[in-house]
């Protein structure tokens, strides 16, 4: 299905539109690669020009999106005729890993060849790699949801987080004189 151009279309340009959608937290890396290759044969396939592919990795949502706190976030920018963004939408609306996604068309009548693209091979692999959560990491670090007192736990480590926590508390106010009431 081939969709007719708008009158407003300069002949031999294109739109500029950027897509972000967000996949399930639990999604591997070989599923976003596979989410990543279909988008990208669509827009290859209907004529459009990739610019620029991103993976801003897992982020914690805004609020709760199928029983889902966290996200894996990726981010396209790319030239292409507006049939393309209907066939991808449809796409990602097939797809049970696919949460939100949302397109934004960014400026019309671009030229192709004055826009350089920044997506290589390099990026693709980039996109579909998922750097590890960064609040996941904090919290395995820090002994958070291990047990208390595991093995190979840091004495020295504890030492000094206490006496920050010491240094840190304001100092105990002088205690007040006591005041002696007369009893008649």
């Amino acid at each position: 299905m081939t969709r007719l151009q708008s009158m407003r279309d300069a002949p031999g340009t294109a739109r500029e539109y950027e897509t972000t959608y967000v996949l399930r937290p639990n999604t591997a890396n070989d599923g976003v690669a596979e989410v990543n290759t279909r988008v990208k044969g669509i827009i290859e396939g209907m004529g459009g020009k990739i610019l620029k592919v991103d993976n801003w990795g897992k982020r914690r949502l805004a609020y709760e999106v199928s029983k889902e706190r966290k996200g894996i976030y990726l981010y396209w920018l790319y030239l292409a005729q507006p049939g393309v963004v209907e066939e991808i939408e449809r796409n990602l609306r097939m797809l049970d890993g696919v949460l939100r996604y949302l397109t934004v068309k960014v400026d019309e009548n671009v030229d192709l060849g004055a826009r350089p693209s920044e997506a290589d091979d390099a990026a693709y692999e980039r996109a579909a790699a998922t750097a590890a959560d960064e609040e996941d990491m904090f919290l395995t670090r820090s002994g958070v949801g291990e047990g208390e007192g595991a093995e190979g736990d840091d004495e020295e480590n504890d030492y000094e987080y206490s006496a920050d926590v010491e240094a840190e508390k304001p100092a105990a106010p002088a205690p007040a004189p006591a005041e002696t009431e007369e009893k008649e």
